[in-house]
């Protein structure tokens, strides 16, 4: 049975209509215009308990307006929502001690304080004893590699650091259903990678459920198998981020250095030429001739050296976000 539903869910905001300059704004003194802003268009899907569930999109698509109504920050103007057995909108414990919303620009740690204190107060809030809140603590903080910088003060921890002890305060209760926006906003290479090692322990130890969005695509293909794709508050696609992969790109890039150069015409019996350049070769096969094919270019060909490459998930995703549809690239976009 499902944790997360939303069926035809709507959110329209009602924003002033102001022309630029005094005498804009003389205007929209006397004689206030309003405009009907869609964010959230008829959007449907379902997440299953223990699913990780990526949520892409380009700015303005709409991700944050639809986690800001799965967690129950705004009532949604129409359609059906539940979470965890809840109507979000009614903000009851039940639903409160079920979810955790974090996001990466937001923070709930107090500035002057180090962050043992605000974990204490959010133990408090939720009502778990101190002995529970302690091991807690001790557990979450082992798995984020967070030791002496939880009795330093907010202010004095770098961002890195700031961001996994976010992440501790947003655990703290055993949230069944997290909410994730931009965990890994801002973050180094090496902070992301061990913010994604966390979140993929936390998932397999608890069995949570996460909704994550982000625009680092390595914590999409590091943690998500399933995505959710919108456009101008449209969902547009929901499925497996393979079979998105082999939808918009179904062949590999082949990299060749021949020790001659090889005709054309000799090299098109192994796949398509994307490139020809004296000895150095770009070809695309599709994955199921892959395998043959390469036995045959290193038995018949001088090959001095060979790579298979996919085509990078970052340009695929951004062509659709252009085009806000699933379609396979035409031939002359490879």
């Amino acid at each position: 049975m499902a944790i997360v539903m939303a069926r035809g869910l709507r959110k329209t905001f009602r924003v002033a209509d102001k022309q630029p300059g005094l005498a804009g704004t003389l205007r929209h003194l006397v004689n206030r215009r309003w405009q009907e802003l869609e964010a959230v268009r008829e959007v449907s899907f379902c997440i299953e308990p223990g699913e990780v569930v990526g949520f892409l999109g380009g700015n303005g698509a709409g991700k944050t307006t639809t986690l800001k109504l799965l967690s129950g920050l705004i009532h949604p103007s129409g359609g059906e929502l539940e979470v965890a057995g809840h109507r979000p909108s009614r903000r009851q414990r039940g639903f409160l001690e079920a979810i955790t919303l974090v996001m990466g620009q937001k923070q709930q740690l107090i500035w002057d304080l180090p962050p043992l204190d605000s974990l204490r107060v959010n133990a408090a809030v939720y009502g778990i004893d101190d002995r529970v809140a302690r091991r807690r603590i001790a557990e979450l903080a082992e798995m984020l590699e967070l030791g002496e910088e939880l009795t330093r003060p907010v202010r004095k921890l770098s961002l890195g650091q700031r961001m996994k002890a976010e992440l501790l305060a947003a655990l703290l209760h055993r949230p069944r259903v997290l909410f994730l926006d931009e965990p890994t906003l801002g973050l180094d290479v090496n902070a992301q990678a061990r913010v994604r090692q966390f979140l993929a322990d936390y998932n397999r130890s608890t069995g949570a459920t996460v909704l994550l969005t982000s625009h680092y695509m390595a914590d999409i293909t590091a943690l998500c198998p399933r995505v959710l794709l919108i456009h101008q508050g449209r969902l547009f696609y929901d499925g497996a981020l393979a079979a998105l992969r082999e939808r918009l790109a179904p062949w590999r890039e082949v990299r060749l250095e021949l020790g001659q150069p090889i005709s054309a015409a000799q090299l098109g019996r192994y796949g398509e030429i994307e490139q020809l350049d004296g000895a150095a070769v770009r070809l695309l096969i599709s994955p199921e001739r892959l395998t043959g094919a390469l036995n045959q270019l290193l038995t018949e060909l001088p090959v001095l050296d060979l790579e298979v490459r996919e085509p990078p998930i970052e340009e695929l995703i951004g062509r659709l976000f252009h085009r806000g549809s699933v379609e396979p690239l035409p031939q002359q976009q490879r």
